[in-house]
């Protein structure tokens, strides 16, 4: 590769916050949902209990991606 062509390095320094504030936010849509839920007829009520089930796969999952980022660091 040439100069201009080069690839950045990999640089994971502030990836456990950036995780950190994925899950936060990620938290903070279910609590939003819940508001709409109360409004929403039955088909919506549905895809929004899908959609929480799929962010909370996803919490868990960056969860776990946090603990191998911190045990990286600790190496």
């Amino acid at each position: 590769m040439n100069e201009r062509n080069q690839a950045k390095p990999d640089d994971r320094s502030d990836n456990v916050d950036k995780l950190q504030e994925m899950v936060q936010n990620t938290i903070e849509n279910i609590e939003k949902s819940h508001e709409t839920y109360q409004m929403a007829d039955e088909k919506d009520r549905q895809d929004i209990e899908n959609k929480n089930r799929k962010r909370e796969a996803s919490i868990d999952a960056m969860r776990n991606e946090i603990k191998d980022e911190v045990r990286n660091e600790q190496k």
